[in-house]
């Protein structure tokens, strides 16, 4: 709630730090958590608190943050255009696109690229369905039922901190997996 308030303006003077969190989780899974903060005693305690509960372990800084990269992902769903949206896009300055198993389309950029990228493919007639900035992960580990129901247990514990803006997993968890987690 610190967060929604001090966007609303509602928290005066208080200076807030965006910190980044690294470690694993069950399986050995790299777990990235960004966080913004006024105070990083609380926040590093609550968020270690989150690890040691799940079977995790908080890491040193730069201990899994080298198996990700920040990439902005525009996508569209199955249908779209490919070859309007791919030359689109890479004429804009887009660095790939990409189709993934479902026929969908995900152009990928530069964060600096973003919203140049964005605007021109907007421009051009093709409004993704989702656009973000976002942390991405090098490779995936899979995971069984087991160890991804312990993962996102986790993942949940540390979404659910006043402090925590995102939570980045290298986890691969199969469909089946997830809908029998439900």
């Amino acid at each position: 709630m610190r967060v929604c308030k001090r966007g609303a303006g509602e928290l005066g003077g208080e200076s807030y730090e965006e910190v980044r969190y690294e470690g694993y989780g069950t399986g050995g899974i790299a777990v990235l958590v960004e966080a913004e903060t006024d105070n990083i005693n609380r926040t590093v305690s609550e968020v270690r608190h989150a690890f040691s509960k799940h079977g995790g372990n908080l890491g040193t800084s730069g201990s899994v943050a080298y198996m990700f990269n920040n990439i902005g992902i525009l996508s569209y769903t199955p249908g779209a255009d490919e070859d309007a949206i791919m030359e689109a896009a890479l004429e804009a300055g887009a660095e790939d696109v990409i189709t993934d198993d479902e026929g969908g389309l995900e152009v990928l950029t530069t964060p600096e690229m973003f919203g140049e990228v964005q605007n021109a493919l907007v421009a051009a007639g093709f409004t993704p369905d989702e656009a973000e900035v976002t942390m991405r992960a090098d490779n995936l580990t899979p995971l069984d039922a087991e160890a991804a129901e312990k993962l996102l247990k986790m993942v949940d514990t540390l979404e659910e901190l006043d402090d925590v803006q995102a939570v980045y997993t290298n986890a691969d968890i199969a469909d089946e997996v997830m809908e029998a987690l439900g």
